[in-house]
């Protein structure tokens, strides 16, 4: 065969196949790739959305060519952090993991946040739920939450629980089981989880309602005694075969707290949709599914933004019923 054909076939191929790549590389990355990306969170260093935060970060950066910057904005619930990300520029360079008690729970409890959690924001999809567990001090007379519930009865206002602040999803889910069971427990708020747990290891304090991730060392320790899953489904591990709420009948509660990434409304949908895509792609991948599971985040994908758009808006009516039956306030 001619060489000259051979080499113009050679080229021609080389050129569709350079093509390929291209297209295909350009559809994996976000729209405007190369650029810094600000993620506001917040939570501190070190907690449980941070660590997912910047593990979920990471991964992005690998599929999208950005360069993602996690910036820590604590206090309020999450509600400072997320008030910045409303005022942020609409152009992709400011994004956030939120978590749920900032976008679903405060503009509830506080009598003005400085954002419309269904006006203010752009959904791009869910990462995954940290389950609340309910945990008390392994010297108390009772092993179940059946057991918990008939000591209580016969004992109103005897137990305390602690609570990682008021307003928090440890404190609403825990008053709305309480009311749901028909029991009397008073209720001790803490300024974070640790100080809360340390204080029911110690015996001060009954029992609490806390993320698994918190709880799991002091479990496996024996310092804990799981009663209740507050997810949908069971855990694994250390919770093998602790029921969850659900299970035990309290089918309207819902322990558990979710992350979300958002960005600010008005952002380009060809961003949402890319971040999205780019989103699914990370939590696809198995060994992101582990690294979220040892952290104590249960991964889940929306199916899309409008899909994460309608979830916001089913938990923001959720929580503002479990705020408003509650009677909690905050200043």
């Amino acid at each position: 065969m001619n060489t000259k054909i051979i080499s113009r076939r050679k080229v021609l191929i080389g050129g569709v196949l350079s093509f390929m790549s291209a297209l295909s590389f350009g559809q994996s990355r976000v729209e405007g790739s190369g650029k810094t990306v600000k993620i506001i969170i917040g939570f501190p260093p070190g907690q449980a959305t941070d660590s997912v935060t910047r593990l979920v970060a990471d991964k992005l950066r690998g599929v999208t060519g950005n360069n993602y910057i996690v910036d820590n904005k604590p206090g309020q619930g999450g509600s400072i952090a997320l008030g910045q990300v409303a005022k942020a520029p609409a152009d992709g360079s400011v994004m956030s993991v939120v978590h749920m008690s900032a976008i679903a729970a405060n503009p509830h409890l506080y009598p003005s946040v400085p954002y419309d959690s269904l006006k203010d924001f752009e959904p791009v999809g869910l990462i995954g739920d940290l389950p609340f567990v309910l945990v008390c001090n392994p010297s108390l007379p009772f092993k179940t939450l059946k057991e918990l519930i008939a000591y209580a009865k016969a004992n109103p206002d005897t137990l305390t629980n602690a609570s990682s602040g008021n307003g928090t999803v440890s404190h609403l889910a825990m008053e709305k089981l309480k009311r749901d069971a028909g029991i009397k427990i008073t209720h001790v708020p803490y300024k974070g989880s640790v100080a809360g747990l340390t204080d029911v290891m110690s015996g001060n304090v009954s029992i609490a309602l806390e993320t698994a991730s918190s709880v799991r060392p002091h479990i496996e320790s024996g310092k804990l005694r799981a009663l209740a899953i507050g997810s949908s489904k069971q855990l694994g591990g250390v919770f093998a075969g602790v029921p969850t709420l659900r299970e035990l009948g309290f089918k309207d509660i819902n322990a558990v707290t979710w992350l979300m990434i958002i960005y600010p409304a008005g952002t380009p949908k060809t961003i949402v949709n890319s971040t999205y895509s780019a989103l699914s792609t990370v939590m696809s991948n198995p060994d992101t599914e582990q690294s979220l599971l040892a952290m104590g985040c249960i991964p889940r994908v929306s199916k899309g933004p409008e899909d994460a758009m309608a979830y916001l808006r089913n938990e923001y009516k959720y929580w503002g019923d479990v705020v408003k039956a509650s009677g909690v306030k905050l200043e």
